[in-house]
């Protein structure tokens, strides 16, 4: 194991825990100034977008503004991050796994329905339908600013930066743990979303295919918000 290697590793692991420390008490701040007694953990829960340009806005900055450390780290080791992506000789079978994956890490969200009977009568219930603003937004945070640099930190950095440390399946679990703790709030859906996007990875080798599985499943919540609460 190199010196450098290790430096690398730890460079990685700080840029993302930094990010989901920060995004994390974001979250947990903003919902808790809607505490009220009786309160349990759904239904504090629920107010972490009650906000949604707040949320969307913190959102894209806290991603964007560390990318460019990102990007440094990458063209500081001479890996080529567009071909980490994709490369055209794979391009159509990358985007097809993709495709297929998202829909099935949406189909697994179902299975997260179940926990959120707990809430009682002071969960936050949005009766507020979605403009086009807000909706673009959301568009540009949750499919391509989430899809995008979210899959570079938590899959990317794991694999090219601590797989020669820690291993690379050891690193992506790690790295995992603290995609799910970013998004606390879904009670272990974005921990199973992980999971999902981390087997696309290892099978295809590209990062387009989490990258597609992570956005397309945030695409398919946008849809299903605007057609059950109207638009």
């Amino acid at each position: 194991m190199k010196e450098n290697d290790i430096k690398n590793a730890g460079k990685a692991l700080t840029i993302t825990t930094v990010l989901t420390l920060f995004i994390a008490t974001f979250e947990m701040v903003n919902a808790l100034r809607f505490y009220k007694p009786g309160m349990n953990l759904l239904d504090i829960a629920s107010y972490v977008q009650a906000n949604r340009w707040i949320f969307a806005f913190t959102f894209i900055f806290a991603n964007l503004i560390i990318f460019p450390s990102a990007l440094l780290l990458y063209k500081a080791n001479g890996i080529s991050l567009k071909k980490e992506i994709y490369e055209k000789e794979t391009l159509g079978a990358d985007i097809l796994w993709g495709v297929i994956l998202a829909i099935v890490a949406s189909l697994l969200s179902l299975l997260s329905l179940p926990i959120y009977k707990g809430r009682t009568e002071l969960a936050f219930v949005d009766d507020e339908k979605m403009g086009v603003g807000i909706t673009i937004l959301y568009v540009i945070a949750l499919v391509f600013v989430s899809g995008i640099c979210k899959e570079i930190y938590y899959r990317g950095f794991a694999k090219k930066f601590c797989g020669s440390v820690f291993g690379d399946m050891a690193s992506l679990i790690l790295f995992n743990m603290l995609f799910g703790l970013l998004d606390w709030y879904n009670f272990g859906y974005s921990f199973v979303l992980g999971l999902v996007c981390i087997f696309g990875y290892q099978k295809r080798k590209h990062m387009i295919v989490p990258m597609i599985i992570h956005g397309g499943v945030n695409l398919i919540s946008i849809i299903y918000i605007i057609v059950m609460g109207g638009y």
